[in-house]
């Protein structure tokens, strides 16, 4: 070998490459674990006696819960996680006592579908997963404390949501207490007569069906038969939330119905007030807020009972109760309760033909047109562009202001999911009603006088008028009048007549529905309840818990043709005859009994309600959570009146499913004095989204990113020319990147660099693997600031910097600062950057105070060359746990400003004066510049303007 080639080989070995950067990122990561360098500790009891632990701020930081994909990460997926980690090692660097982990949400579909496709049991392909991810996120070198961290389906963590969810099925809401309450202290009013039963029994006359349908009306989780979202191609039935606006299903976009069901529900209307008014003390995106707010749906008005001959009263909820004499029909959605009821055998005389849609009696007219609603979407059947169809039901009902005899209808435009799945109709003044009334020749009544000139025959009119400011005519009866009233105080007036009458009263009403918590499927936590011989649900003692999955050799729900709505589910767990059909004792005190298992699992949602609080005390087999810990991360305290997580990190997609079910069940913990936190997360963050480039042929077939030429402004793939547009990144897209890609080419500080260099954090931004580079080598300008390539040597110095470096390096430490506190990571970079740039340009070994603080500086960002470099400098301990550097406010203003002179508008002079410099003093030193006087050429002065330190405008006589 050449002495040359010797000399290189040994030159490279001290050069920061990647190479090099595995065996740093390797080494540090291995003793990060071994030393336990990022285990939060918790409180072991009174604050009082801890007092390093009283002494500390706590930070409780989180990111959302990942699911372990088989398709392992790509580099746009641990953008958050790198945020947080930066954020959570500044955090302790200031002083704070810092808790930040990572779980896995490992419940759900994914893994079941997998599982139906290879006979792979859906723990092992999951449990697989998440080794795979936990491999890759330890690369990142993200500062975990490891401890903590577990998997939702772990059997000890899913007992305690078995727990919380009998919790809540022996809870009910009291009103009055604005709260829940056990369901035991409801049954001692009832026994006691406190509160009375529905039909005057007393408690002790009831069977034991009847006490609990009673209950069940009550209960926060509770199963009933009700209207559901049916996807016969998932085999499973969909909450609300997991539909889409086009009526399909979240997860493989299947078709989805409206079916009638018996299933489990979570009474999550019950907090609507609370989850609305609670949104206000949070420290959330007003984007996401306004979601929730829209998604709750508060409305003001008012509920309407119109009577129909032996069939009670139908209800409506209406914000337009001051339009009530305009009432000349109703609406039912089809899947409304009282249609069965109130149908009679045969058309009344009289029939308008077109009301019956030529069908033969009203009973078949209902299942025809309820038939033909089913197979809509809830977006289809609202849409304002379709005909409007629908089917008298035989019934009249009394408007109850007017007398009169309203024919009552059922229709798709009216949806159970609203109100009371009734509507009255006044189609002079509402455009829906006015399409309907038109299509079916029903008359039409002005109320609201219109301000154009239509005059009041509604019968003319060419389109509905909508308006509140406006007066009411035609609207009076013989005990009250609304004509000549505005609306408001027409509302106030009918509302009061209506509750002096007892048919109806003011009130609120919701757009929120109860929550949807059953799913025909396997993978997800079974339910800790069992039915007895009459069909009764019972809890299982917290003894018996967890109810454990069975084995089970066929995975999959009973699927069906996507577009038949007429199927039923079948369960996984319902063909396992073994584990359904148990005897037990309850301890109850009825001894052993048979008894069959809820065949349902709890929706993929469940498991996330609440994983916060395990993270808190994870290894507590004893209580949810230890109540001086959950105190001490989670209770309010000042600026968080309702406590929670300081920081919450993920994507915006969850504002409605996941951010809305965690809120309501740490409401009922709270309510029930489990938990001292209201709300689940105090600060909310959505990180953005890192886009990539698909390419796609002639076809629209996306083809591999990386093969793609680029050939004067055109691409190309194996010679053929494909289109290129920015979009999600993915291995179905074909444009994935992973991060051991860009690890093994850079390092994972590199990597790490690059993330949060892009951008701002909450935009979304496109991934160029090009781009990478340039992070690369401001850490290797790092590195040779520090070291010598050739020896390895550190080549710091003891002597004091020069008064140019101390103000470059105290405005990077004091901007760099206020940048990671307010998670401005890319422009923290920039800082960065520019005074490592400032340092190479200096020349010359650095002092050893300025190479120390840049080290701190770039820790939280670059970790592990942090903690190489930290210890080259002569440290034995972790820079973790150092302190971040604080700026000398001297160095940080600047030595002089420049001050602009103008006379006339124009620039004659410019002063380098102090930052401090008073008004009076910058106007004397102006007047006296040679440049000014000259000038001004003897003319008098009218005015002198100064804006000290930058502005002085001189106005001549």
């Amino acid at each position: 070998m050449s002495e040359t080639n010797s000399a290189a080989d040994v030159a490279a070995t001290h050069r920061y490459t990647a190479a090099m950067a595995a065996d740093i990122e390797a080494r540090w990561q291995d003793f990060w674990d071994a030393e336990g360098t990022y285990e939060a500790p918790n409180p072991t009891g009174d604050l009082a006696g801890d007092p390093e632990l009283a002494a500390k701020p706590k930070k409780f930081i989180m990111d959302m819960f990942p699911y372990p994909s088989g398709a392992g990460l790509h580099v746009g997926h641990p953008l958050g996680y790198i945020a947080t980690d930066v954020f959570a090692r500044h955090q302790r660097m200031t002083g704070h006592n810092v808790l930040h982990t990572l779980g896995f949400d490992a419940f759900g579909l994914p893994a079941e579908q997998y599982a139906v496709q290879t006979g792979t049991h859906p723990r092992i392909s999951t449990e697989a997963n998440i080794e795979n991810m936990t491999a890759q996120l330890r690369r990142l070198g993200l500062g975990h404390d490891k401890r903590r961290s577990f998997a939702t389906i772990e059997s000890e963590y899913y007992k305690w949501t078995q727990w919380i969810f009998l919790q809540i099925f022996n809870s009910w809401y009291d009103t009055e207490a604005d709260r829940a309450r056990p369901i035991a202290e409801l049954v001692a009013q009832f026994e006691s007569g406190e509160r009375a039963t529905p039909d005057g029994r007393d408690w002790s006359e009831l069977s034991a069906a009847e006490r609990a349908d009673l209950l069940g009306d009550y209960r926060l989780a509770y199963a009933s038969d009700a209207p559901v979202n049916w996807s016969p191609g998932l085999g499973t039935v969909l909450a609300n939330e997991e539909v889409t606006a086009d009526g399909r299903s979240e997860r493989g976009n299947f078709p989805v119905f409206k079916a009638k069901l018996r299933q489990w529900n979570m009474r999550i209307t019950a907090y609507a007030d609370r989850l609305l008014n609670d949104l206000d003390g949070l420290d959330w995106p007003e984007a996401i807020k306004l979601q929730q707010r829209n998604w709750i749906g508060r409305s003001e008005g008012a509920r309407v009972d119109f009577p129909v001959d032996g069939a009670g009263s139908i209800t409506v909820f209406t914000t337009r109760q001051d339009t009530l004499f305009g009432a000349t029909y109703m609406v039912l959605a089809p899947e409304h309760e009282l249609v069965e009821r109130i149908i009679p055998a045969a058309w009344p005389e009289g029939t308008h033909p077109v009301w019956t849609g030529g069908h033969a009696s009203p009973a078949e007219a209902v299942t025809a047109y309820r038939k033909q609603a089913a197979a809509k979407s809830d977006v289809e059947r609202q849409a304002e562009a379709k005909d409007k169809t629908g089917v008298f039901t035989g019934a009249y009902a009394t408007n109850p202001v007017s007398g009169e005899k309203i024919p009552v209808f059922i229709a798709d435009y009216v949806l159970m999911g609203y109100g009371t799945g009734a509507i009255m109709a006044v189609p002079a003044h509402d455009a829906r009603d006015f399409a309907f009334a038109r299509a079916f020749e029903l008359p039409m009544r002005c109320v609201v006088e219109p301000s154009d000139d239509r005059g009041t025959d509604a019968s003319t009119w060419q389109d509905a008028f909508g308006s509140y400011d406006a007066k009411l005519v035609n609207s009076a009866n013989d005990e009250a009048s609304l004509n000549g009233l505005g609306v408001t105080e027409a509302k106030a007036r009918i509302t009061e007549w209506l509750k002096e009458h007892g048919v109806g009263e003011g009130t609120v009403n919701f757009r929120l529905r109860d929550w949807l918590f059953s799913r025909q499927r396997y993978w997800g936590e079974p339910f800790p309840i069992v039915y007895d011989e009459e069909g009764i649900a019972h809890p299982l003692p917290e003894s018996m818990l967890p109810l454990e999955l069975p084995e089970v050799d066929d995975y999959s729900p009973r699927t069906f043709d996507p577009d038949d709505a007429d199927t039923q589910p079948e369960t996984p767990l319902s063909r396992n005859a073994d584990w359904v059909d148990v005897t037990l004792d309850l301890g109850d005190g009825a001894g052993p009994k048979k008894y069959r298992r809820e065949t349902n699992t709890m929706p993929n949602w469940a498991g996330s309600c609440w994983y916060e609080l395990r993270y808190l005390d994870p290894n507590n087999s004893e209580k949810l959570v230890d109540p001086a810990i959950e105190e001490y991360w989670m209770g309010p305290r000042e600026g968080q009146p309702t406590g929670g997580v300081d920081l919450y990190v993920g994507g915006a997609e969850h504002a409605v499913l996941h951010l809305l079910y965690a809120r309501f069940w740490s409401k009922v913990l709270h309510d029930l004095g489990h938990v001292s936190s209201a709300e689940p997360f105090h600060k909310l963050y959505n990180q953005g989204m890192i886009q990539a480039f698909v390419y796609r042929d002639s076809r629209g077939i996306a083809v591999p990113a990386a093969e793609v030429e680029e050939r004067d402004g055109a691409y190309y793939y194996q010679g053929e020319k494909v289109s290129r547009v920015l979009g999600k990144m993915g291995k179905s897209l074909k444009n994935a990147v992973t991060p051991d890609e860009i690890c093994g080419e850079y390092g994972a500080d590199t990597l790490r660099l690059y993330e949060m260099a892009m951008g701002p954090l909450d935009v979304s931004r496109p991934w160029d693997t090009r781009a990478v580079v340039g992070q690369y080598r401001l850490l290797q300008r790092l590195w040779r600031n520090i070291v010598d390539e050739e020896t390895g040597e550190v080549t710091v110095v003891d002597g004091e910097p020069g008064e140019d470096t101390l103000r470059a390096l105290h405005k990077a430490i004091d901007g760099v600062g206020g940048d990671m506190a307010g998670m401005r990571f890319n422009t923290a970079i920039a800082k960065v950057t520019e005074l490592n740039n400032h340092l190479t340009k200096a020349g010359g070994p650095l002092p050893r105070s300025v190479a120390e603080a840049l080290v701190l500086l770039v820790a939280p960002l670059a970790p592990h060359i942090a903690e190489e470099l930290w210890h080259r400098l002569g440290h034995t301990e972790s820079v973790v746990h150092q302190d971040f550097p604080v700026a000398d406010p001297a160095y940080v203003v600047d030595e002089t400003v420049t001050c602009v002179v103008q006379i006339k508008g124009k620039v004659k002079a410019r002063l380098e004066i102090s930052p401090s410099v008073t008004d009076a003093e910058l106007e004397a030193l102006a007047l006296a510049d040679p440049a000014v006087v000259a000038a001004l050429d003897g003319a008098g002065i009218r005015k002198v303007i100064v804006r000290a330190p930058k502005l002085v405008n001189i106005v001549p006589a």
